[in-house]
């Protein structure tokens, strides 16, 4: 691996490494040589993706946490220091969409459920915000860090019915420059802030929106892939070289920027 990529003797905590973005970064920076903590509020299924790392020769340790529980991330930051004794990279995967906050195609927004509005914004926002908090205290004390919030194609262009998703990430776009400009300023050039946007991939959450039972693009599923110039939904996979990128000497000039991977769809007008 060329020296610049090389993650060995670094650690990286993913929050909501046990999802299927989260998991596939967590997964690819271990493979890079990163000691990974897998931060999740699912036991199983953080368990099983630390078994997956260690099974291909990684390093990587279970970290059951809500990333909106402060005294839960702190525990968990106190069993990963214990192991490993610093804390070089945080990559905020957890997250996603709340079904009361999606406005319905017979609905309008008046129909928006007020809480579940409050708890998309709550997982999007303050669950990349309580991690930063409270894990960047040891990278300003060892003057080091690298931190990757996770955006969305929703923040960048209007994605009809995601109103409180598309809310969240936009906020998360913009803390992402304004904590870089803040630890770049007080606490030096080597804690840097950025972020991943991802186009369309296929999750838990999104597939039945997307794809039908026989696996044929749903209606919206095929307008997305008609605005997407690469003809195509994502792999998670392919969110691992931007994010192997953000974590390396590769890109130690670079904080504060939104990175899109979204095979155009953020370029393209739809004409």
């Amino acid at each position: 691996m060329n020296k610049l990529f090389d993650l060995t003797g670094k650690t990286a905590i993913v929050t909501g490494g046990n999802g299927v973005l989260g998991g596939a970064m967590a997964e690819g920076i271990a493979q890079a040589g990163a000691k990974v903590g897998i931060l999740g509020r699912t036991r199983e299924t953080v368990e099983e993706q630390v078994e997956t790392i260690k099974s291909n020769g990684g390093e990587a340790l279970s970290l059951i946490a809500d990333v909106l529980n402060e005294e839960d991330l702190k525990a968990a930051k106190q069993k990963f220091l214990t192991k490993w004794g610093k804390i070089d990279i945080l990559i905020n995967a957890a997250g996603g969409n709340i079904s009361g906050a999606v406005v319905d195609p017979d609905d309008s927004f008046l129909d928006l459920d007020n809480e579940a509005f409050e708890k998309v914004v709550d997982l999007n926002l303050h669950g990349s915000y309580y991690p930063c908090k409270i894990f960047s205290e040891e990278m300003i004390g060892q003057q080091q860090g690298i931190i990757i919030n996770i955006s969305s194609m929703a923040a960048q262009k209007v994605i009809s019915r995601v109103i409180g998703y598309s809310a969240a990430k936009a906020a998360i776009d913009n803390f992402t420059k304004s904590l870089a400009v803040e630890l770049a300023n007080k606490h030096g050039e080597n804690l840097r802030v950025n972020a991943i946007a991802p186009g369309f991939f296929i999750g838990k959450q999104n597939r039945d929106l997307l794809l039908n039972e026989d696996g044929s693009l749903t209606d919206r599923g095929q307008t997305i892939v008609d605005h997407t110039p690469m003809n195509r939904f994502g792999e998670a996979d392919e969110l691992v070289g931007t994010a192997i990128w953000l974590c390396s000497d590769a890109s130690k000039f670079v904080t504060g920027t939104v990175i899109p991977v979204d095979g155009g769809f953020n370029a393209f007008s739809g004409i």
